[in-house]
């Protein structure tokens, strides 16, 4: 491993290797947990404030990656769930659809998937929450 940023995937004896980002991962797993049924969206940080305000998504909100001395992966999601959803039973979907998922595309395993639950949202709010997520400046079609 270079850094703590980026882990080799794969080298060899002639100096040819396959690195991945963190960052990739937190794509990867945050897309991943958007799609489990039951949660409502990801927490989002300044990151993802300024991305927003720019009219761009950030998909890996919500994720943190990190890599221990071991070179063991460990990842924390910080998640929203819908009101009325058995939360232990959601954040174990989390759990195992970011395994399978991360296993799938890069062949990796990860050490631990700590879940934390930061919020709920009530189904009132859903559309509101939804929008809050969507860009500040969505692309308008321009007068021809």
């Amino acid at each position: 491993m270079a850094d703590n940023s980026t882990i080799v995937l794969s080298g060899s004896e002639d100096g040819d290797q396959i690195k991945i980002d963190l960052r990739v991962l937190e794509v990867i797993l945050g897309i991943s947990a958007q799609k489990v049924d039951g949660v409502a969206g990801m927490r989002g940080g300044l990151k993802s404030g300024f991305n927003r305000v720019f009219g761009r998504e950030d998909r890996g909100k919500g994720v943190d990656v990190s890599v221990d001395e071991d070179s063991q992966l460990t990842a924390d999601v910080y998640v929203y769930l819908k009101y009325g959803v058995n939360v232990p039973a959601v954040a174990g979907k989390v759990q195992a659809a970011l395994q399978q998922q991360l296993t799938q595309m890069t062949d990796m395993n990860l050490k631990a998937i700590n879940v934390h639950v930061v919020g709920l949202v009530f189904p009132e709010d859903e559309k509101n929450f939804e929008e809050a997520s969507q860009p500040l400046f969505p692309d308008q079609e321009e007068d021809k």
